[in-house]
């Protein structure tokens, strides 16, 4: 089901409830109302039959009843008229009958030639017994819907007073069909108004789609969505083109990084080929120089697999790829300090603050290991590096020739190399990986030189832990 479906189906059957609720609440409160008349009727026509306070009919009797009727019928027990009259001007009577406190039924006079005699219950019989009290009733008679009201009517017995609710029943039938109709029309006409709504509403969402289906098909990373309006749709585009701008400037890093790496490759690889060529003649070579072809050998193997394992580092991202870790970074940063002490040449002072840092354990400890060989490189024998961890940030200043001002932007970009660097060992990614290390933990690097001379790199690795 499309979206434009969807949006018409719930204007629908939103409307649908929406008509269903007003239509049932109509329909009780005409159908209470109407009743309610019915019921008010029959309470007025039943106090025709009662005297203040419970006295006993005079002689004269109730409105609209008279004594013997003109075929000299007499009245009825208890004191009930014989006769009972329509109501003036044709307004509804309704049918009368009267319960004696002994259950006995009389019928007056004056209500059609064979009147039908309304079955009386215990409930009217309790009533009559009684002379008080009062119930309403719904009762069929003869397939006739009838609303009967008993009333006690002190020392009398009761009066049973009835009205057909035909007429009731006409009208409330008419109205639920007019509810049908009105309604069911107005869910079609919601249907097709929701389903112009959908189709307005969603074609610029259309137009949008067929926009970045034609920039997903096209490797052209450069071309961008138009941003129209400040709407949603224009916040969606602009989002879209942030995407494609982080893609754009992510392939252009794997390429730099690939190009780069061919490059830096291409030389040890070229220099081992030449001297494995070589050590195919090693019967024309001196021994000394045989033992000197394989100790470059080695040299270069080692380069080279020191450069593979740079390049692998720095394409596993700035994304962390595990969950991290609770780490001593300064036990970390102990253990560099005591490996590239046993290199010499250079000496080491450490103050080291306990610290622990979340992110992976062997990220952390390549990034200071690079941090530490970078120092003990750039120094001068003899030399001292001062290595300091202090809330959570390890600074490492050598005294060595420290950097070029055109130099520090680009100190921890990849196989970027200083002019003076050139001439040392090296692949330019030391530094990028420290940075990229950094980053996955949440951290910062910074490059300045020191004070009085030497470089100082400064990294943080995240909020420290407790």
């Amino acid at each position: 089901m499309t979206l434009r479906t969807r949006i018409a189906a719930v204007a629908s059957l939103s409307v649908a409830l929406a008509v269903l609720a007003v239509a049932i609440g109509l329909y009780a409160a005409v159908r209470s109302d109407l009743r309610g008349e019915v019921d008010s009727g029959l309470r007025s026509r039943a106090q025709a039959f009662m005297t203040p306070l419970g006295r006993p009919l005079g002689p004269g009797g109730p409105p609209n009843a008279r004594g013997p009727s003109p075929g000299g019928r007499a009245g009825a027990p208890g004191g009930f008229p014989g006769t009972v009259e329509p109501e003036p001007f044709g307004a509804a009577s309704g049918y009368v009958q009267f319960i004696s406190p002994a259950g006995a039924i009389e019928v007056p006079g004056g209500q059609g030639a064979s009147p039908t005699k309304i079955a009386v219950t215990a409930q009217d019989r309790e009533i009559a017994a009684k002379g008080a009290g009062s119930s309403l009733t719904d009762r069929s008679v003869q397939g006739t819907q009838l609303r009967v009201l008993t009333l006690g009517t002190g020392g009398r017995g009761a009066v049973m007073i009835a009205r057909p609710l035909t007429e009731v029943e006409h009208e409330l039938n008419r109205l639920l069909l007019i509810l049908v109709l009105i309604g069911g029309g107005g869910i079609v006409l919601a249907a097709l108004l929701g389903a112009l709504v959908a189709r307005t509403a969603l074609a610029p969402i259309a137009r949008f789609t067929r926009r970045t289906e034609t920039l997903s098909g096209n490797v052209d990373l450069s071309r961008r969505l138009e941003v129209e309006g400040r709407d949603e749709l224009g916040r969606l585009a602009e989002s879209f083109n942030a995407s494609l701008d982080a893609l754009e400037r992510s392939v252009a890093a794997q390429r730099h990084l690939i190009a780069d790496a061919s490059h830096e490759l291409r030389t040890p690889i070229s220099s081992l080929r030449a001297n494995i060529q070589i050590l195919g003649e090693a019967e024309r070579l001196p021994l000394t120089e045989q033992e000197s072809l394989r100790a470059d050998i080695l040299a270069e193997l080692d380069e080279l697999t020191a450069l593979v394992g740079d390049v692998v580092e720095l394409a596993r991202g700035a994304a962390p790829d595990g969950a991290p870790d609770e780490v001593r970074l300064d036990e970390i940063v102990a253990a560099a300090v005591a490996s590239a002490k046993r290199r010499g040449e250079v000496h080491f002072q450490a103050r080291l603050q306990q610290t622990i840092v979340r992110g992976q354990v062997d990220r952390i400890a390549r990034a200071v290991s690079n941090l530490v060989d970078n120092a003990r490189k750039w120094s001068p024998a003899g030399a001292t590096v001062e290595i300091e961890l202090e809330d959570g940030v390890l600074s490492v200043r050598d005294h060595g020739p420290g950097f070029e001002e055109a130099d520090l932007p680009f100190v921890f970009d990849r196989f970027y190399r200083a002019h003076d660097a050139r001439r040392l060992p090296g692949s330019g990614l030391g530094l990028a990986i420290v940075r990229q290390s950094a980053e996955a933990c949440g951290g910062f690097v910074e490059a300045q030189n020191a004070p009085g001379g030497g470089a100082l790199l400064r990294v943080g690795f995240g909020p420290r832990v407790g």
